[in-house]
């Protein structure tokens, strides 16, 4: 969903400078290294849909410096580059138009578009470092007579021309002075060949070129994006990383963080609780069965968190790497069957982190159509990463088969979901348009950086509802809400679905949190068949409330509903289908 023109004037009140470019280009780094500001920088398309802005200083002028979403053009046919264009048609005192110097005549295209607006500009010829090592010479003066204006050679993620950059602003600013208010016609606007042409042109000029030996990582970013053997290749980084998480996170959870709640934490906290109160509700809220004390501490941290940051490693590295978007590229042919493109594959993967950045990670979608199909097959089935930590520590230990086949449900529901949306849905995706950046080693800093505030936003996305969720389950257990529950929906529950009418409570849970369907079974004493149905019921569940809210948010309200509906719908008819089909082989 787009900016409207008033959040936008709200948002630009002042003296104002626009940092514009293609995406993948750096201008998100660069933002940080000029602002401090703490901005999710991730090296694929659509990390910028909406708009970040910071105020900074400027020699005695406080300004505010605003990244516009990445865009390929000015022609508004897509939210992105809507939002840009009205950022430019609302008076702005400068642009910053970052430019890759590994694909100038592309980058010039916009730069193009941008000066046909008339406004003061900077130029920054970014990612230096890369394109001397490809062989690719720019003459930089040469450049600035083409575009007239100043163009700063940089590697933002080094601080290479960062303080340059701020200089020149500076001055920029200082010459502009007032005058930044005044009305800026609109300059002819060039054809689209025209554009191209233009482009070619300015870059034939100004670069050469020296044959050299490719790096490793040049050789290796070619075989990444071509069938062979780019397909093993990725098949091999998923399951690496795979092992990583499932891995690793058993033995942390296993050897330290289990250990610590179960024979440390738990111990400590009741025998403190029990000297101050006696035995009662009370007592059992804060440390009973569902002790909100021990559970806000157990379900979060020694069953979740290893996972999410283990997730967070990995898909931080393989996003900063560039790794990404050739996994879109490798994927176009078989998503283009479900009716969407290559590039769609990035919020899908984004959703096995959390499905509310992958449904705003679809505005980068070149059609409604496309958008509502991603989304379907994320709310559907794909798990976030607290829900797979939870399927780990209710499966893992019982039986891997159980675990892995409860994925293969989730993709195979991926294609279902797609192929019957695709049928309902009017409409149709456009051919794949997605952005391959340089395959590069992650900045430590920038890496380091995203990796610890992905952290802060779990604690702060999942601890609060989780102990609302805690706090619940254990007030409907000790009042008796959770028999009376139990018994309206026992015929779904226990005769239909086979699991013990105490997992009423994850029906509950599950509301608030996705991974709350799938926790309250840990304490259940389920055999194999319980377990694998209440997995499945869990995955196919009503999105928790901060999906609801964002499908409101992005869709509207009949979406959100609709969705939610029909996945109760699922979860409940699969579930009760593989239980009953179950106890004909017990």
């Amino acid at each position: 969903m787009s900016k409207s023109s008033t959040d936008i004037e709200t948002a630009t009140a002042s003296k104002r400078i626009l940092l514009m470019g293609n995406p993948n280009v750096g201008k998100s780094v660069l933002f940080f290294k000029m602002t401090g500001v703490q901005v999710e920088i991730s090296n694929y398309t659509g990390t910028t849909v909406g708009f970040t802005k910071s105020r900074i200083q400027l020699g005695d002028e406080e300004v505010d410096f605003i990244d516009v979403p990445g865009t390929y053009s000015l022609e508004s046919t897509s939210e992105a580059e809507d939002v840009a264009v009205k950022f430019l048609e609302s008076k702005p005192t400068a642009v910053v138009c970052v430019l890759d110097s590994t694909n100038l005549e592309r980058n010039l295209r916009l730069a193009l578009q941008i000066k046909e607006y008339n406004i003061p500009m900077l130029f920054v010829l970014n990612l230096m470092d890369v394109s001397k090592r490809q062989g690719i010479n720019i003459d930089v003066k040469q450049l600035e007579r083409e575009l007239g204006a100043r163009v700063i050679p940089a590697v933002a993620v080094k601080d290479q021309g960062v303080d340059d950059i701020r200089k020149e602003l500076t001055k920029l600013i200082k010459d502009i002075g007032d005058e930044d208010n005044r009305i800026r016609p609109k300059g002819e606007s060039l054809s689209n060949e025209e554009l191209w042409n233009r482009a070619a042109e300015i870059a034939g000029r100004v670069q050469s070129f020296t044959r050299v030996e490719k790096n490793i990582l040049e050789r290796l970013g070619e075989l990444t994006i071509q069938p062979w053997p780019g397909i093993p290749i990725a098949i091999l980084v998923m399951v690496l990383s795979l092992a990583l998480v499932v891995g690793i996170g058993k033995g942390i959870r296993a050897l330290i963080l289990l250990p610590f709640v179960n024979d440390v934490y738990a111990p400590l906290v009741t025998k403190l609780i029990s000297t101050f109160i006696g035995p009662g509700i009370l007592r059992n809220i804060l440390v009973g069965e569902y002790g909100i004390l021990i559970k806000m501490v157990e379900w979060p941290l020694a069953l979740i968190l290893p996972y999410v940051f283990l997730f967070y490693v990995v898909i931080s590295f393989l996003e900063d790497s560039g790794y990404l978007p050739r996994i879109g590229v490798l994927m176009d042919a078989i998503l283009s069957k479900l009716g969407v493109q290559g590039g769609s594959m990035i919020p899908i993967l984004l959703g096995y982190g959390c499905a509310v950045p992958a449904v705003i990670g679809t505005r980068a979608a070149t059609t409604l159509k496309e958008r509502l199909l991603v989304t379907l097959m994320v709310c559907f089935a794909v798990p976030c990463v607290s829900q797979t930590g939870a399927f780990i520590s209710l499966l893992g230990d019982y039986s891997v088969f159980m675990l892995v086949t409860i994925y293969l449900i989730s993709l195979l529901t991926m294609v279902v979901v797609a192929k019957i949306a695709d049928r309902v849905i009017k409409g149709q995706a456009e051919p794949m348009i997605i952005e391959i950046p340089n395959l590069l080693l992650p900045d430590r800093k920038a890496y380091f950086r995203k990796l610890k505030m992905r952290m802060q936003h779990f604690f702060v996305d999942a601890e609060l509802p989780m102990l609302i969720g805690v706090l619940i389950a254990a007030l409907v257990i000790e009042t008796g809400i959770l028999n009376q529950v139990s018994q309206w929906i026992e015929p779904l529950v226990v005769n239909w679905l086979g699991l013990p009418k105490e997992a009423s409570l994850s029906l509950l849970l599950g509301i608030i949190r996705r991974e709350l369907a799938v926790l309250p079974l840990l304490d259940m004493n389920l055999n194999g068949l319980q377990m694998f149905v209440g997995s499945i019921v869990a995955l196919y569940y009503l999105p928790c409330l901060s999906v609801f809210a964002v499908l409101i948010e992005e869709f509207n309200l009949k979406t959100a509903i609709s969705i939610s509906i029909a996945t109760i719908v699922s979860a409940f008819l699969v579930g009760g289908i593989v239980n009953q089909i179950g106890l004909l082989f017990i």
